[in-house]
């Protein structure tokens, strides 16, 4: 009976001793020792608990944080099957090959090519672009004659001002392309280029848009001129429609003065013009191009317009001239694009 009892008030000691992290005995034996204080050094579940939602809330964070920061880049465009983009690709530049050995190397096109332009070519490139918009008709109609007007055939300057008036709302929406930092040059030179050097100049650059996207990508300072003509989107539209409508009644109907026939003779007109000038052969080229390319930039930047009128646009898109003013004027310029 005895030596049970001192069995059990061992047993009991030795417990007591062993799960006591405050105070340890200085004859408990050093093994248990050591794994007290390893088992010490950790904290309570609760505390481990809160760390860990604190993590997890700072790691949620940061994956908003990184998906924000990456919805402003290109990376976060659909992108194309390899194949696909590789045949695009080779399209393009196969078009930007003959696009300028055929308008402005060989003889074969109609007119004459660069190496051989004759001094009418130029004056009715100088006098189409004095009547740029058609400001010095209009003006000298009402009675403004600071600068005489060139006098051209109004269907050549409907054709000359249709081309620029849609190159010019082009610039929005190069400018708010989710793809346009793949091209690495200036997108205000590019532009530039094109309103006044026909799409030479923008062909290379829907190729290039093709490009995969830049893993070192570093979010390009808006220039003068983006920031004017985003924000001003809506005016560039409403402007660059205007000229688009005002091109076609001037070269049916415009100086109804001069000895330029009826609508049936501007029509046959407009047939030998084609054939027989080089720059109105190549506007032909232009508005061809134009066609293709505002569906296809618009289609890939829907996200650019107001949630409530995407479909509107989906579907304006396809429409010349007019679907590029829907996308303008639709556009949300508050987002950062």
């Amino acid at each position: 009976m005895a030596t049970a009892t001192a069995t059990a008030m061992l047993v009991s000691s030795l417990t007591t001793n062993l799960w006591r992290p405050a105070k340890l005995h200085p004859k408990t034996p050093s093994l248990i020792r050591r794994r007290e204080l390893v088992a010490f050094k950790f904290k309570p579940w609760e505390s481990r608990k809160h760390v860990s939602k604190k993590s997890g809330f700072n790691f949620a964070a940061a994956r908003r944080n990184s998906s924000s920061t990456s919805s402003n880049t290109d990376m976060s465009v659909p992108e194309l099957d390899d194949n696909i983009r590789k045949v695009l690709q080779f399209v393009l530049w196969a078009t930007e090959g003959v696009y300028i050995v055929w308008l402005f190397l060989l003889p074969y096109a109609p007119g004459d090519p660069v190496w051989a332009i004759s001094s009418d070519t130029i004056n009715s490139l100088v006098g189409l672009s004095l009547n740029f918009f058609f400001v010095l008709p209009l003006m000298n109609s009402v009675g403004i004659r600071l600068i005489d007007a060139p006098v051209l055939h109004p269907m050549s300057e409907g054709l000359f001002n249709f081309v620029i008036g849609w190159t010019l709302m082009f610039a929005p929406l190069l400018f708010t392309d989710l793809k346009r930092d793949r091209y690495k040059g200036s997108l205000d030179l590019l532009w530039g280029f094109q309103m006044f050097l026909t799409n030479t100049f923008l062909i290379p650059y829907m190729a290039i848009r093709l490009n995969k996207p830049d893993t070192n990508y570093t979010p390009r300072k808006a220039s003068q001129l983006r920031s004017t003509m985003v924000n001003g989107a809506t005016v560039v539209g409403v402007v660059g429609g205007a000229v688009c409508v005002i091109s076609i009644l001037w070269a049916l109907f415009g100086r109804s003065d001069g000895d330029f026939g009826g609508v049936k003779d501007r029509l046959e007109f407009l047939v030998s013009y084609l054939v027989s000038e080089r720059l109105a052969y190549g506007f032909i080229w232009d508005i061809c191009l134009y066609v293709v390319f505002q569906p296809w930039l618009i289609g890939e930047n829907l996200e650019n317009v107001e949630k409530g009128k995407v479909d509107l646009v989906k579907y304006l898109r396809f429409l010349p001239v007019f679907g590029l003013v829907a996308y303008l004027v639709c556009l949300d310029v508050d987002e950062e694009v």
